[in-house]
């Protein structure tokens, strides 16, 4: 997953503890297997090699993902969008330069879920260059699936895949796990959420980011324009019944900018902002 993860797990069965933790490892190394864009035996790779050429049937795991994408960009109003990865191509933010306008504005054609063809159990990117990419999907439903797994077993747990957080119940004593939020202006913390059961998933622009003429331009991209939204916060915290929701959330009240705050306030969700 390019990150760090965590697994706690309570038990009075060490064994039993091990087991499961060997089995949740192996379902997430499973998830990322199927799905990284970085592995050219992935079916992910397997749909952007044949962007233009031809439609690729995919398997039922992938369908129920491509679903949610499809319904995630269609409640977003487009803003949540699995087809804008392709602005990695011009957007280089360990070079610490800002890509041009002409390079950003030619990635534009090859972006929008509306131009992909999908029905099940083909999808068919029909511009060769198009690129579908599960970054904002795929680790958030392998926590979902890790803490699904360890649940089964009615076992106290915590998984933080990269912080992307799911908890499958209380701690023990029927505490909640206090989750601290990282304030991305300093190497400490903005406050913290109580979490009982559920999910809590966090996204930022503070990892990834290009400081030029005085102003701050974060690696979460706007799908319309393929340039970072303004004046939005530095992080949302999310808590939501799923690590999915969670960041689906999450990213989409970075791309309201500004609006952020209001939007998350009219979901009902219980969040945290640091701007």
């Amino acid at each position: 997953m390019s990150c760090r993860n965590e697994i706690q797990v309570f038990s009075d069965d060490a064994a039993s503890a091990q087991a499961a933790f060997e089995n949740t490892v192996a379902e997430v190394r499973r998830i990322e297997i199927l799905w990284s864009r970085y592995r050219p035996d992935s079916i992910v790779t397997r749909i952007n090699e044949s962007a233009g050429r031809k439609p690729v049937a995919v398997d039922e795991e992938t369908a129920g993902l491509l679903d949610y994408a499809a319904a995630a960009w269609r409640e977003s109003a487009g803003l949540f969008d699995i087809t804008s990865g392709v602005f990695r191509r011009v957007w280089n933010f360990s070079s610490r330069r800002l890509p041009s306008k002409e390079a950003v504005s030619a990635c534009l054609p090859l972006v929008g879920w509306d131009k992909v063809v999908w029905r099940r159990p083909e999808i068919y990117l029909p511009l060769p260059g198009m690129e579908i990419d599960f970054g904002g999907l795929g680790k958030e439903y392998a926590a979902d699936r890790a803490a699904r797994l360890l649940l089964e077993g009615e076992r106290i747990a915590l998984v933080n895949l990269g912080g992307d957080i799911v908890a499958s119940a209380p701690r023990p004593g029927d505490e909640p796990w206090q989750i601290g939020i990282r304030d991305p202006a300093a190497a400490q913390l903005a406050g913290h959420l109580p979490l009982y059961s559920g999910a809590l998933a966090t996204s930022g622009d503070y990892e990834r980011c290009i400081e030029a003429d005085g102003r701050r331009y974060g690696h979460i991209l706007s799908s319309r324009s393929g340039w970072p939204v303004a004046g939005g916060p530095a992080s949302v915290s999310v808590i939501a019944e799923n690590c999915l929701l969670a960041g689906t959330l999450a990213s989409v009240a970075m791309l309201k900018g500004a609006e952020a705050e209001r939007w998350l306030d009219s979901m009902g969700t219980v969040h945290h902002l640091v701007w």
